[in-house]
Protein backbone atom coordinates (compact mmCIF):
# COMPACT_ATOMS: atom_id res chain seq x y z
CA UNK A 1 0.00 0.00 0.00
CA UNK A 2 1.32 3.40 -0.96
CA UNK A 3 1.84 5.56 2.12
CA UNK A 4 2.91 9.21 2.44
CA UNK A 5 6.66 9.71 2.50
CA UNK A 6 8.33 12.63 4.18
CA UNK A 7 11.19 14.28 2.41
CA UNK A 8 13.69 16.84 3.63
CA UNK A 9 14.13 18.18 0.10
CA UNK A 10 11.96 20.71 -1.72
CA UNK A 11 8.43 19.53 -2.43
CA UNK A 12 7.65 21.73 -5.39
CA UNK A 13 7.99 20.38 -8.90
CA UNK A 14 9.62 22.41 -11.65
CA UNK A 15 6.67 21.93 -14.04
CA UNK A 16 2.95 22.24 -13.26
CA UNK A 17 1.60 18.90 -12.08
CA UNK A 18 -0.87 16.96 -14.21
CA UNK A 19 -4.52 17.73 -13.52
CA UNK A 20 -6.40 14.81 -11.97
CA UNK A 21 -9.22 14.09 -9.55
CA UNK A 22 -8.39 13.06 -5.96
CA UNK A 23 -8.05 9.32 -5.43
CA UNK A 24 -10.50 7.76 -2.99
CA UNK A 25 -9.39 6.43 0.42
CA UNK A 26 -8.71 2.70 0.57
CA UNK A 27 -11.39 1.32 2.93
CA UNK A 28 -10.42 -0.97 5.81
CA UNK A 29 -11.89 -4.46 5.87
CA UNK A 30 -13.12 -3.72 9.39
CA UNK A 31 -12.53 -1.17 12.14
CA UNK A 32 -12.20 -1.40 15.91
CA UNK A 33 -13.82 1.16 18.19
CA UNK A 34 -11.10 3.37 19.69
CA UNK A 35 -11.91 3.84 23.35
CA UNK A 36 -8.74 5.53 24.64
CA UNK A 37 -8.83 9.15 25.76
CA UNK A 38 -5.24 10.25 25.13
CA UNK A 39 -3.16 10.48 21.94
CA UNK A 40 0.44 9.43 22.43
CA UNK A 41 3.28 11.02 20.45
CA UNK A 42 4.81 8.82 17.72
CA UNK A 43 1.89 6.37 17.98
CA UNK A 44 0.17 4.69 15.02
CA UNK A 45 -3.56 4.03 14.91
CA UNK A 46 -4.67 1.58 12.21
CA UNK A 47 -8.27 0.69 11.27
CA UNK A 48 -9.69 2.54 14.28
CA UNK A 49 -13.14 4.12 14.56
CA UNK A 50 -12.93 7.39 16.49
CA UNK A 51 -16.64 7.95 16.99
CA UNK A 52 -17.60 10.86 19.27
CA UNK A 53 -14.03 10.90 20.59
CA UNK A 54 -13.29 13.86 22.88
CA UNK A 55 -9.65 14.84 22.35
CA UNK A 56 -9.87 18.62 22.76
CA UNK A 57 -6.62 20.43 23.44
CA UNK A 58 -4.28 17.44 23.29
CA UNK A 59 -0.61 17.83 22.32
CA UNK A 60 1.03 14.92 20.51
CA UNK A 61 3.54 14.94 17.66
CA UNK A 62 4.15 12.44 14.86
CA UNK A 63 0.86 10.58 15.30
CA UNK A 64 -0.15 8.41 12.33
CA UNK A 65 -3.74 7.50 11.44
CA UNK A 66 -4.14 4.76 8.82
CA UNK A 67 -7.53 3.70 7.46
CA UNK A 68 -9.27 5.37 10.40
CA UNK A 69 -12.81 6.70 10.61
CA UNK A 70 -13.65 9.91 12.48
CA UNK A 71 -17.32 10.69 13.14
CA UNK A 72 -18.39 13.33 15.60
CA UNK A 73 -14.81 13.49 16.89
CA UNK A 74 -13.62 16.64 18.66
CA UNK A 75 -9.98 17.55 17.97
CA UNK A 76 -10.46 21.27 18.59
CA UNK A 77 -7.44 23.16 19.94
CA UNK A 78 -5.16 20.12 19.47
CA UNK A 79 -1.46 20.47 18.61
CA UNK A 80 -0.57 17.58 16.26
CA UNK A 81 2.64 18.57 14.50
CA UNK A 82 3.92 16.07 11.90
CA UNK A 83 0.61 14.20 11.97
CA UNK A 84 -0.05 11.77 9.09
CA UNK A 85 -3.52 10.73 7.92
CA UNK A 86 -3.81 8.19 5.12
CA UNK A 87 -6.96 6.51 3.75
CA UNK A 88 -9.14 8.22 6.36
CA UNK A 89 -12.75 9.45 6.39
CA UNK A 90 -13.61 12.42 8.63
CA UNK A 91 -17.27 13.44 9.01
CA UNK A 92 -19.19 15.79 11.32
CA UNK A 93 -16.06 16.41 13.37
CA UNK A 94 -14.38 19.49 14.84
CA UNK A 95 -10.87 20.55 13.92
CA UNK A 96 -11.42 24.12 15.10
CA UNK A 97 -8.07 25.82 15.86
CA UNK A 98 -6.21 22.53 15.41
CA UNK A 99 -2.52 23.08 14.65
CA UNK A 100 -0.63 20.54 12.55
CA UNK A 101 2.61 22.06 11.26
CA UNK A 102 4.37 19.73 8.84
CA UNK A 103 1.32 17.47 8.68
CA UNK A 104 0.43 15.22 5.76
CA UNK A 105 -2.83 13.90 4.36
CA UNK A 106 -3.07 11.28 1.61
CA UNK A 107 -6.35 9.87 0.28
CA UNK A 108 -8.51 11.61 2.88
CA UNK A 109 -12.10 12.82 2.73
CA UNK A 110 -13.45 15.47 5.10
CA UNK A 111 -17.17 16.26 5.06
CA UNK A 112 -19.39 18.56 7.12
CA UNK A 113 -16.56 19.40 9.52
CA UNK A 114 -15.81 22.57 11.48
CA UNK A 115 -12.24 23.57 10.64
CA UNK A 116 -12.30 27.25 11.61
CA UNK A 117 -8.79 28.47 12.45
CA UNK A 118 -6.96 25.31 11.40
CA UNK A 119 -3.22 25.88 10.95
CA UNK A 120 -1.59 23.42 8.55
CA UNK A 121 1.73 25.01 7.66
CA UNK A 122 4.57 23.55 5.58
CA UNK A 123 2.62 20.36 5.00
CA UNK A 124 1.40 18.15 2.15
CA UNK A 125 -2.14 17.35 1.03
CA UNK A 126 -2.43 14.68 -1.65
CA UNK A 127 -5.68 13.18 -2.95
CA UNK A 128 -7.82 15.08 -0.44
CA UNK A 129 -11.48 16.12 -0.76
CA UNK A 130 -12.99 18.71 1.61
CA UNK A 131 -16.78 19.02 1.21
CA UNK A 132 -19.30 21.23 2.99
CA UNK A 133 -16.82 22.27 5.67
CA UNK A 134 -16.29 25.53 7.52
CA UNK A 135 -12.63 26.30 6.91
CA UNK A 136 -12.67 30.04 7.53
CA UNK A 137 -9.65 31.83 9.04
CA UNK A 138 -7.52 28.76 8.34
CA UNK A 139 -3.79 28.97 7.49
CA UNK A 140 -2.07 26.80 4.85
CA UNK A 141 1.21 28.65 4.48
CA UNK A 142 3.92 26.85 2.47
CA UNK A 143 1.72 23.77 2.09
CA UNK A 144 1.67 21.71 -1.13
CA UNK A 145 -1.68 20.71 -2.65
CA UNK A 146 -1.67 17.77 -5.08
CA UNK A 147 -5.08 16.60 -6.40
CA UNK A 148 -7.01 18.46 -3.68
CA UNK A 149 -10.62 19.61 -4.07
CA UNK A 150 -12.50 22.06 -1.83
CA UNK A 151 -16.23 21.92 -2.56
CA UNK A 152 -19.03 24.02 -1.03
CA UNK A 153 -16.72 25.24 1.74
CA UNK A 154 -16.53 28.49 3.70
CA UNK A 155 -12.91 29.60 3.24
CA UNK A 156 -13.37 33.25 4.20
CA UNK A 157 -10.06 34.77 5.28
CA UNK A 158 -8.07 31.60 4.56
CA UNK A 159 -4.32 32.19 4.25
CA UNK A 160 -2.49 30.41 1.40
CA UNK A 161 0.70 32.49 1.57
CA UNK A 162 3.59 30.73 -0.23
CA UNK A 163 1.43 27.64 -0.77
CA UNK A 164 1.77 25.46 -3.87
CA UNK A 165 -1.83 25.38 -5.14
CA UNK A 166 -1.10 24.07 -8.63
CA UNK A 167 -2.97 20.86 -7.81
CA UNK A 168 -5.96 22.50 -6.08
CA UNK A 169 -9.55 22.99 -7.24
CA UNK A 170 -12.17 25.19 -5.55
CA UNK A 171 -15.84 24.62 -6.41
CA UNK A 172 -18.71 26.56 -4.90
CA UNK A 173 -16.50 28.01 -2.16
CA UNK A 174 -16.64 31.38 -0.41
CA UNK A 175 -13.09 32.73 -0.54
CA UNK A 176 -13.94 36.28 0.52
CA UNK A 177 -10.81 37.95 1.88
CA UNK A 178 -8.59 34.90 1.27
CA UNK A 179 -4.84 35.58 0.96
CA UNK A 180 -2.73 34.14 -1.87
CA UNK A 181 0.48 36.09 -1.31
CA UNK A 182 3.39 34.52 -3.24
CA UNK A 183 1.36 31.35 -3.88
CA UNK A 184 2.03 29.12 -6.92
CA UNK A 185 -1.29 29.04 -8.79
CA UNK A 186 -0.63 27.87 -12.34
CA UNK A 187 -3.53 25.54 -13.13
CA UNK A 188 -5.42 26.26 -9.88
CA UNK A 189 -9.15 26.11 -10.74
CA UNK A 190 -12.02 28.19 -9.38
CA UNK A 191 -15.64 27.49 -10.32
CA UNK A 192 -18.78 28.94 -8.74
CA UNK A 193 -16.72 30.70 -6.06
CA UNK A 194 -16.98 34.05 -4.29
CA UNK A 195 -13.64 35.80 -4.75
CA UNK A 196 -14.34 39.26 -3.31
CA UNK A 197 -11.46 40.89 -1.50
CA UNK A 198 -8.79 38.32 -2.40
CA UNK A 199 -5.35 39.90 -2.36
CA UNK A 200 -2.08 39.95 -4.30
CA UNK A 201 -3.10 39.31 -7.89
CA UNK A 202 0.55 38.90 -8.90
CA UNK A 203 0.23 35.30 -7.73
CA UNK A 204 -2.78 34.54 -9.98
CA UNK A 205 -0.84 34.06 -13.21
CA UNK A 206 -1.96 30.79 -14.80
CA UNK A 207 -5.00 30.30 -12.55
CA UNK A 208 -8.18 29.08 -14.27
CA UNK A 209 -11.28 31.07 -13.24
CA UNK A 210 -14.84 30.43 -14.41
CA UNK A 211 -16.22 33.40 -16.35
CA UNK A 212 -19.04 33.91 -13.83
CA UNK A 213 -16.54 34.14 -10.97
CA UNK A 214 -14.87 37.11 -12.64
CA UNK A 215 -17.70 39.36 -11.47
CA UNK A 216 -16.59 39.20 -7.83
CA UNK A 217 -12.92 39.05 -8.82
CA UNK A 218 -13.10 42.12 -11.06
CA UNK A 219 -13.61 44.55 -8.18
CA UNK A 220 -10.36 43.45 -6.60
CA UNK A 221 -8.57 43.67 -9.94
CA UNK A 222 -9.90 47.19 -10.43
CA UNK A 223 -8.76 48.24 -6.98
CA UNK A 224 -5.31 46.76 -7.57
CA UNK A 225 -5.07 48.77 -10.78
CA UNK A 226 -6.14 51.98 -9.01
CA UNK A 227 -9.49 52.15 -10.81
CA UNK A 228 -12.42 53.75 -8.98
CA UNK A 229 -15.73 51.97 -9.46
CA UNK A 230 -18.91 54.04 -9.23
CA UNK A 231 -22.45 52.77 -8.71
Amino acid sequence: MLMPVRSSGPRRATDPRKRREPRSPVPPTEVDLWEATVLESESTLTCQALYSARLTGQDASSVTFRQCRFRGADLAECRLDQVVLSDCLVTDSSWANLRADGGEMARVRLAQCRMTGVTWADGVLRDVTVTGCRVDLSAWRMTTFDAVRFEDCNLQGADFTNADLRGATFRGCDLTGAVFHHASMEGTRFRGCTLAGVGDFSSWRGAVVDHEDLISLSYGLAQAAGIQVEN
